[in-house]
């Protein structure tokens, strides 16, 4: 009995081959955007571990300046003779063409048993490492850039993309850092009697070992946006799931009488049903893994640009199947699946026996949702509100979005039902009357579909006037920032001097800088110099500041922070701070500072120098005509044998930093189409799922002397009617997950604010985008109606309605 119920369950997809394709295609799609954003999170994930894990960063303690500037050998030196066993090491960034790798300087004999040195095997391996010409050892993606620039390199499997690692000697000469370390990693192992740390190296500081916190921290908000995405295009397909299986229960109510009827427990038929959608999504989980593997593998090698631009975050372009991602992906599957079957199977559990025969059942039971839905989203609605004004955190603010936008989902059938009736009395005609009467009795089966293409019209107006709020806004900033006609960066303090000479008569204006990093209350922030010049008076993006801001930074000894530390560190103008390495500061103004994830402080050059005596100004902007600098980057070139990329013109580096912009939200856009066809295909399917019931309803009609061209008709212009109601419903909609996203999300993730601009274009360009996926998600069922033979209509009149 068991058996021949479940195949007389399972035939209801064999006869309706196309319904069960657009319930396996939309799960599969929103598994599909759902795994593939987890892979791609995965990866990142790993690829920071790896980061923190090289040379055995991630188990042992070391010794660095508190500022992050490199110190003298000699302290290596020091330490040995004192009996302690420590193991210099030097960082730093070389460029491999137009790409910027991190470089490791170890000294392989003296390092740690924990370090794990990679590729040494012997001393056949090692002294081609440590010969004077030694070759460099590197991720195999990475070896393939340093020997287009003529490096001799070996491939590692372990180190991660990105990353050199060379003999502590090479890397100072690649550095034009002779005798300079960065830190001292320690042995586990020491011995006791030994002289403390505090009384040889005063002016070092013990550090933790190296773990992922501070590129997890600095990305987490990057992730979460993926992750939101994830969670939003898997919602979405959802709705497929619920809708295409809702149908699928309402078209086989008679088979549920008769299974019933035949003797076949209630308790039974739901375990069966609910086998027959686990089945189904179990089959549909595995399709979408696969799709999102494809997807993860394009998106990916954007993913790490972007990273590698906002945050210098290495990632792998390339993906690795990771279980993790895998069995997450088929357990949402599933999980989504039962969820969004549950009411239905309620449904089917709580009708008595003979109701699931009566036709309408399911539709009367949707429009007698209408109030409930009304009241839940209005709820929602101010859930969302009460979470933005009294929670503070990112995700608290993701719970407010999420609020937001499932409110003004199910909102959404309400306000439609109520704009149809309006639509109803503005003409007292059968013809109008019964159109707009229809269109109210479709509203309920088509209601889910229409809240998923909500959903993605309104997220796709959300992000894209965020995104064009901070392109005008950046570019903007990026004018008043780059004001200099060139940069410099110049590779040795004396190098520095003599090109300030040599500017001396040829630019209007020389204004060198320095930075040091230190850390504020565990945060890593960096502080810079600036000479007092009208460059920075006129054109620098202030928020608020003290009256004579400049004067007193100049004089006085008061600090600029950005807009980041002012708001994630609460610090009033005016208040006094310490720094971890023991400067006291005062704050006398906040500026703007939009694209840096970290903290920062600018002091005055006299200031910074008596602060940080080691620094050294390596970085010069230089004002000059602009006719003027073609003749100037020359003679730097010749003159100096200064590198390219070590002069930049303004031109250059705002596109530069454009061009970063533009690949940050690459991934963004990207998601945004895919959701926003997944709602397309949402559409499609309950129409065709809706197509066999509207003949019972339309044949009548049909009868009553309206053609099967006018009846097609009919249905393309209530979809378009559907399609462009929502559309005007997800603009405001829109616009109020762009507020949250740049005045909380924003603000929370990244520390600063960018103001909310209009841009109406974009809103209709959306709209249109919405009416073109529901008129494509239509051609098909409407196409399917016009070409319905008179004798099917006529069947109708033949059973028992």
């Amino acid at each position: 009995m068991i058996l021949t119920a479940f195949s007389a369950i399972l035939s209801h997809w064999r006869r309706r081959p196309v319904q069960l394709a657009m319930l396996l295609l939309g799960l599969a799609l929103a598994t599909a955007l759902w795994t593939g954003v987890k892979a791609i999170n995965a990866e990142a994930e790993a690829s920071y571990a790896e980061a923190a894990s090289v040379l055995g960063q991630d188990q042992l303690q070391s010794l660095a300046r508190a500022d992050g500037a490199r110190f003298d050998q000699s302290q290596f030196v020091k330490l040995r003779r004192a009996g302690w066993l420590v193991s210099p090491m030097i960082d730093g960034t070389m460029m491999a063409g137009s790409s910027q790798l991190r470089v490791i300087g170890i000294d392989p004999l003296s390092s740690p048993p924990q370090a794990a040195q990679p590729g040494f095997d012997g001393a056949a391996a090692l002294l081609p490492f440590i010969s004077e010409d030694g070759e460099f050892l590197a991720h195999p993606e990475t070896v393939q850039l340093l020997k287009k620039i003529g490096n001799k390199a070996r491939a590692v499997n372990t180190l991660p993309p990105g990353t050199v690692v060379m003999d502590i000697g090479q890397a100072q000469k690649r550095l034009n850092a002779a005798g300079q370390i960065s830190r001292l990693m320690l042995w586990k192992d020491q011995r006791a009697e030994l002289q403390p740390l505090s009384a040889l190296v005063p002016d070092l500081t013990l550090q933790q070992p190296a773990t992922t916190t501070d590129l997890s921290r600095l990305t987490r908000s990057f992730h979460l946006n993926l992750t939101a995405f994830g969670y939003l295009s898997f919602a979405v397909g959802l709705f497929i799931v619920h809708a295409a299986v809702g149908l699928a229960f309402e078209q086989r109510r008679t088979l549920f009488r008769t299974l019933r009827a035949l003797g076949l427990p209630l308790a039974s038929l739901m375990i069966l049903l609910f086998s027959e959608l686990m089945l189904i999504a179990l089959v549909a989980g595995i399709i979408g893994i696969g799709l999102g593997y494809l997807v993860a593998s394009a998106l990916l090698p954007g993913v790490a640009v972007t990273l590698q631009g906002l945050y210098g975050a290495t990632v792998s372009g390339s993906l690795s199947m990771r279980a993790d991602w895998w069995l997450a992906g088929l357990g949402i599957a599933l999980a989504g699946t039962a969820i969004s079957v549950t009411q239905s199977l309620w449904r089917v559990y709580r009708l008595p026996l003979f109701s699931t025969a009566k036709p309408r059942e399911w539709a009367q039971a949707s429009e007698r949702t209408l109030r409930l839905q009304a009241l839940a989203g209005l709820a929602l609605m101010a859930i969302s509100a009460a979470v933005v004004w009294f929670a503070d955190g990112l995700t608290a603010g993701f719970v407010s979005l999420g609020a937001l936008l499932l409110g003004g989902a199910i909102l959404s059938p309400p306000i439609l039902m109520l704009l149809l009736e309006g639509f109803g009395r503005l003409r007292n005609t059968v013809l109008h009357e019964w159109f707009f009467a229809d269109s109210r009795q479709q509203l309920p089966g088509q209601s889910l579909a229409l809240m998923a293409l909500l959903l993605a019209l309104a997220t796709n107006i959300g992000v894209g006037t965020m995104v064009a709020s901070f392109r005008d806004t950046f570019t903007r900033y990026l004018d008043q920032r780059l004001a200099s006609e060139l940069y410099l960066n110049t590779r040795s303090p004396e190098e520095a001097a003599s090109v300030m000479v040599w500017l001396e008569g040829k630019a209007d204006a020389v204004l060198p800088t320095a930075s040091v990093e230190t850390r504020l209350n565990d945060q890593p922030v960096e502080i810079f110099a600036l000479v007092d010049h009208a460059t920075y008076r006129d054109n620098w993006p202030m928020i608020t500041a003290e009256a004579a801001v400049w004067d007193k930074l100049s004089s006085s000894g008061g600090v600029l922070i950005n807009e980041q530390l002012w708001r994630k560190e609460k610090i009033a103008v005016g208040q006094s701070v310490t720094l971890l390495d023991g400067q006291a500061i005062r704050v006398i103004g906040v500026y703007s500072d939009y694209g840096n994830p970290l903290g920062q402080i600018i002091m005055g050059r006299d200031a910074f120098a008596r602060a940080y005596p080691q620094a050294p100004f390596l970085r010069i902007a230089v004002r000059a005509a602009s006719g003027e600098v073609p003749e100037i980057k020359e003679g730097l070139a010749s003159a100096f044998g200064l590198p390219p990329q070590n002069i930049v013109d303004q031109s250059a580096l705002k596109r530069f930093s454009l061009d970063i912009f533009e690949k940050t939200f690459t991934v963004t856009a990207a998601l945004n189409v895919l959701t926003l066809g997944v709602a397309g295909l949402a559409i499609f399917a309950s129409l065709m799922t809706l197509s066999d019931m509207r003949i019972a309803q339309l044949a009548p009609v049909w009868a009553a002397g309206l053609t099967r061209s006018s009846l097609a008709s009919f249905e393309f212009i209530r979809t378009l009617i559907f399609a462009g109601l929502v559309s005007l419903l997800a603009i405001p909609l829109g616009l109020a997950l762009a507020w949250m996203l740049l005045a909380v999300v924003n603000v929370e993730a990244f520390g600063w604010r960018i103001p909310l601009l209009l841009f109406p274009l974009d809103w209709l360009g959306s709209a249109a985008l919405g009416l073109v996926a529901a008129a494509l998600a239509s051609f098909l069922p409407v196409r399917r109606l016009r070409r319905t033979t008179p004798s099917e209509l006529l069947k109708v009149f033949a059973h028992e309605r």
